[in-house]
């Protein structure tokens, strides 16, 4: 067995991390075994290489190898689902808002052009689309 070595957080190379790491979803070392082995200090260090380098799916609690039953697909899809309808319900209000909205301008619009008789609309005027047309086969 090695003799124990204080290290710093400098002193660890990424061949050591996914050795660490390795050893320890393998089943060989525990992580407070893989700390005395290598001289690791904190179990935080061990598990952040964990997180980082492992195989483990720590938001699903699940090691990302393992194939998933039937009944975790399905868990999974309809989780899925149900956010997408969410986002839906969430994206049609917002367009059922932006129509509203645009049809309030609109009414404000016409209401100011009629009460201060300015226009304020711009009408694309015919030679605009015809000067760029010259402009092109000019060049």
């Amino acid at each position: 067995m090695k003799k124990y070595v204080k290290r710093t957080q400098k002193d660890y190379s990424l061949t050591l991390k996914l050795q660490v790491v390795k050893e320890i979803e393998s089943g060989e070392l525990s992580t407070k075994a893989a700390q005395r082995k290598y001289g690791i200090q904190a179990r935080s260090t061990v598990m952040n290489w964990l997180r980082k380098y492992g195989s483990f799916d720590w938001e699903n609690q699940t090691p990302s190898n393992m194939p998933k039953t039937p009944e975790q697909k399905v868990m999974e899809l309809e989780a899925k689902v149900k956010l997408l309808e969410k986002q839906k319900k969430l994206l049609e209000h917002q367009v059922a808002q932006a129509d509203k909205k645009s049809i309030i301008f609109d009414m404000m619009i016409s209401l100011a052009e009629k009460e201060y008789s300015i226009p304020i609309r711009k009408n694309s005027l015919p030679e605009q689309s015809t000067s760029t047309e010259n402009d092109t086969k000019k060049a």
